[in-house]
C-alpha cells in the first residue's frame, strides 16, 4: 500500500522538476542564449545538473523543450509581420530592422542563425524556415526593382550570420550605434525610393 502511494508522489515531483527546469531555462536562455551554462539553469531551477540530463536529456533536449518560449515565437512573429507589409521595399526594410532588433535583444536568435546546435531538429527547422523567407524576400526585392542588382540570397544570409557572430563573440555595441549601423545595412542593399522615380 505504501509503495502505490509513493509512486504517484514521485511522478508529481518529477513533473514539478521538469516545470521548474523549463521555466529556469526560458529565463536563462533568453538572457544568455542557448550556450548558457547548464549549471546556471540548474541553480535557477533549484535542481542538480544531473536532473536536467535525467529529465530532458541534456542541453539539446532542453533547447527542444523551450525553443518556442525562448525564441521561435518571436522569430515567427517577425516573419509574419513582414509578410503583412504590402510594399516590397518596406517589407524588406522592416524585416531587416526587426530581425536585427531581435538579434540584439535575444542572444538565442544568434544561436539559431549560426545553427549552433545541429542536433536540435526544431532549431534547424526554424533556421531553415528563416532561410526560405530570406530567399523569398530577395526574389521579391529583385522582381520589384528595390534591391541592388548584385545582392543575392547568400548575401542576405551572410549579413545575418555575420551580425550573429559579431554579437555572440564580439559583444554588443551601444544600442544607438547598432541602430545606426542597421540603417547603413538597409541603405546599402535597398535602392532609394528617389532612384525609382
Amino acid at each position: 500500500m505504501a509503495d502505490s502511494r509513493s509512486a504517484p508522489a514521485l511522478r508529481a515531483d518529477a513533473r514539478r522538476n521538469v516545470d521548474r527546469i523549463r521555466h529556469a531555462a526560458v529565463q536563462v536562455f533568453r538572457e544568455q542564449g542557448f550556450s548558457a551554462p547548464l549549471e546556471e539553469v540548474a541553480a535557477v531551477a533549484n535542481v542538480s545538473k544531473a536532473t536536467i540530463f535525467n529529465r530532458l536529456g541534456g542541453r539539446v533536449g532542453l533547447i527542444d523543450a523551450v525553443l518556442d518560449d525562448v525564441v521561435a515565437g518571436e522569430l515567427r512573429t517577425v516573419i509574419e509581420d513582414a509578410r503583412s507589409v504590402v510594399e516590397v521595399r518596406e517589407r524588406i526594410c522592416s524585416y531587416i530592422g526587426a530581425l536585427r532588433d531581435l538579434q540584439y535583444r535575444l542572444p538565442a536568435v544568434n544561436d539559431v542563425l549560426l545553427q549552433e546546435y545541429r542536433d536540435s531538429e526544431p532549431l534547424l527547422a526554424l533556421c531553415h524556415a528563416g532561410t526560405a523567407f530570406h530567399d523569398s524576400l530577395v526574389a521579391q526585392g529583385h522582381a520589384a526593382g528595390v534591391l541592388v542588382h548584385d545582392f543575392t540570397a547568400a548575401d542576405f544570409q551572410a549579413l545575418a550570420r555575420d551580425n550573429a557572430l559579431a554579437l555572440k563573440y564580439g559583444g554588443r555595441p551601444p544600442r544607438a550605434d547598432y541602430d545606426r549601423r542597421t540603417a547603413f545595412v538597409v541603405g546599402g542593399i535597398c535602392i532609394s525610393t528617389g532612384a525609382l522615380a
